[in-house]
């Protein structure tokens, strides 16, 4: 599958070989957008270098690419992802299988998704403090039981949690040399996811769903992370790797990773849909709920950390959203992180 950006052939010089550059990109313009795609496509560029910067704690500078220990890495890099042999790959939950049955099941009942949660003690506990963070909590009220969260949250704000709190596991730091990165990608993931939810909703689509694939993206740059890391360090006697070289990792493979970890758990098929739609825009198609999500989130969550993003106007025109959904959204991200403060 290809990669994440169509500039990629500028990070690798072509007397080292590296692997072909690709065509696709993690922000795409709407098809629908205001703004000429060619102008799109460039501010986008600057958007997602801004959030590299930001994820990976570097200047610009020290993004400038060196092939020097790049190629090796990435070429064996691409090879596990061809193969599908990566050390990193997320197993999938124990609970996952049961809990996605048990919510897609129409029938099913608040007080069966209880008794499912309940099976996993540190998956409750971890639930609850999911259910009362800024971007979940419904009101005032503390949530103190994993009954009162069903209830007060329903089925579909319940599946959303599920999903928040397994990828949060997932997600959280192995040692001070990765917490930084993690800490940063989960809060990007959960604004992307929660972007993509709201939009969905608007367009009503599976806002649950798309809150899930919006989180994987953020998953599949840790996995990426850790992955390129594991294979630098067992060829390399510095434990120091350049910026540059994880953000080419993450560049190249992230949807790719995305889709692995899609087809590993054995998600609905529609999930793996929505990642190609994001991953290959249709033209002229008027919806985009992943797409829109993921440049949604990424501006707000860089805005919100004080880093270089874009303004509200140039936003809007890249996006499938009247101004009215956007402000929606919007706001609602907005009132989410300040209160995550």
């Amino acid at each position: 599958m290809p990669g994440l950006l169509s500039w990629i052939s500028e990070l690798f010089g072509s007397k080292q070989g590296a692997p072909p550059p690709t065509g696709s990109r993690l922000l795409n313009p709407a098809a629908s957008s205001t703004i000429n795609p060619v102008t799109g496509t460039a501010t986008l560029h600057k958007l997602e270098q801004h959030l590299f910067c930001w994820l990976l704690d570097s200047p610009p500078s020290a993004l400038t690419p060196n092939n020097g220990d790049a190629h090796a890495v990435l070429t064996k890099l691409a090879n596990r992802v061809q193969q599908g042999t990566l050390d990193e790959l997320p197993q999938q939950p124990e609970t996952l299988p049961m809990l996605l049955r048990a919510l897609a099941d129409p029938n099913v009942s608040r007080q069966e998704i209880s008794d499912i949660l309940l099976q996993d003690s540190e998956l409750s506990d971890q639930l609850l403090i999911m259910a009362n963070s800024p971007f979940f909590r419904p009101g005032e009220d503390a949530i103190d039981s994993v009954d009162k969260a069903v209830f007060m949250l329903g089925i579909n704000g319940i599946r959303n949690i599920i999903s928040a709190t397994l990828l949060r596991r997932m997600m959280a730091a192995r040692n001070s040399g990765e917490a930084l990165f993690a800490q940063r990608a989960w809060h990007w993931g959960l604004c992307c996811g929660r972007a993509a939810e709201l939009i969905a909703q608007i367009q009503n689509k599976d806002g649950s769903a798309y809150f899930l694939v919006g989180l994987l993206p953020a998953l599949s740059y840790l996995t990426l992370h850790r992955e390129t890391l594991r294979i630098y360090r067992s060829a390399q006697a510095s434990p120091d790797i350049r910026p540059s070289v994880i953000q080419q990792a993450l560049q190249l493979h992230a949807w790719d990773i995305s889709q692995h970890i899609a087809n590993h758990w054995n998600l609905p098929p529609r999930y793996s849909a929505y990642l190609l739609e994001a991953e290959r825009p249709v033209p002229r198609k008027p919806d985009a709920p992943l797409n829109d999500g993921i440049i949604l989130g990424t501006r707000e969550i860089l805005r919100h950390s004080h880093q270089r993003n874009m303004g509200e106007t140039e936003l809007l025109g890249l996006l499938a959203l009247t101004e009215a959904q956007f402000q929606s959204v919007h706001q609602t991200l907005l009132k989410s992180l300040r209160e995550g403060n």
